[in-house]
């Protein structure tokens, strides 16, 4: 049934129905208040464009619209709870992993015990669906709302196992890891894989493939490797430096020729003012417009370059 994810045997790879699988995902983190219309041609183009991922926020909120799949307590949430399960099973039938990311960030989750509850959640009503994985705590080390204490990264990734033992799950770090962070994650919290969100300069690109392998010198010494997955990179839209479609592609290679495991297409708004536009990922209502009818000339240009160079053809 579906599409099954797995870590390869060699640790540093996913796997889709037991073949070594590079993970291209794209940013979708509003796709419940999408409509249904929607994303099915998003999906439709995305696959297309050899994007076998998706990132979909299990609680989020943003612009003044709440479109979180539970609630303050963790339980399910109508209409959102429906619209996930849907859109997990539209993405498994299309041939699309899932990353359902959990945030204490935006205020939805009220505690630990909440969020504990949300995790469990989620972990049961998706069992059938193997094409998921579970990013328990976005950003974990931040120091706001965000911020998850690594003990209960532990509990959370034990509730899952708890439900569905064969279920992925990881917790992303903003910013660089060290040794110490490392361990935290893979050694007391037991997270199956890495997913760490770089630093969004002009430098980044060329950074990465060094990062890979510093990473993987770090876990052989901790005596245990896990596959790392650029889950968050940088973003046309913010303050600063403005990413063109050439670094989102050197960005991506370096991904693929260091070893990693996966590699995010990264999107959002131009700031966070009600009158930004567009929104892209962070806001995918129908007076919005669906995601890649709000991808910009650059980000468009890059997409068809990755998939010309995952199938092998000259960019």
């Amino acid at each position: 049934m579906g599409n099954t994810l797995a870590i390869d045997a060699d640790q540093r790879r996913l796997c889709v129905n037991g073949q070594p699988t590079f993970l291209f995902g794209v940013s979708y983190f509003a796709g419940l208040g999408a409509d249904e219309q929607a994303v099915q041609e998003d999906l439709a183009e995305l696959k297309t464009g050899a994007v076998n991922c998706l990132r979909v926020w299990a609680t989020w909120r943003a612009f003044d619209n709440d479109i979180s799949a539970v609630d303050a307590d963790g339980d399910e949430r109508s209409p959102y709870w429906d619209r996930l399960l849907w859109l997990v099973e539209l993405a498994d039938k299309l041939g699309f992993v899932v990353d359902v990311t959990i945030d204490r960030g935006a205020g939805v989750l009220t505690d630990d015990q909440a969020h504990l509850n949300a995790a469990g959640v989620l972990a049961e009503a998706l069992r059938e669906r193997r094409n998921v994985y579970f990013d328990l705590a976005n950003e974990r080390n931040a120091d706001d709302a965000r911020h998850v204490q690594s003990a209960m990264v532990r509990q959370l990734r034990d509730r899952v196992k708890q439900a569905d033992p064969d279920r992925l799950v990881t917790a992303s770090n903003a910013g660089e890891m060290d040794p110490d962070r490392l361990y935290e994650y893979i050694t007391a919290a037991r997270l199956d894989f890495l997913t760490p969100h770089r630093p969004r300069q002009a430098g980044s690109p060329g950074q990465t493939a060094q990062k890979t392998e510093l990473l993987s010198r770090w876990m052989q010494r901790l005596g245990k490797v896990v596959p790392v997955v650029y889950q968050e990179p940088f973003r046309r839209g913010l303050d600063g430096w403005q990413p063109v479609a050439a670094d989102f592609l050197t960005d991506f290679r370096a991904a693929i020729d260091s070893g990693a495991a996966g590699w995010f297409f990264h999107n959002g708004p131009a700031d966070a003012s009600p009158q930004a536009r567009p929104r892209r990922c962070f806001d995918l209502r129908p007076n919005e417009g669906r995601l890649m009818t709000q991808l910009d000339n650059e980000e468009r240009t890059f997409l068809l370059q990755a998939a010309r160079h995952l199938r092998g053809q000259p960019i």
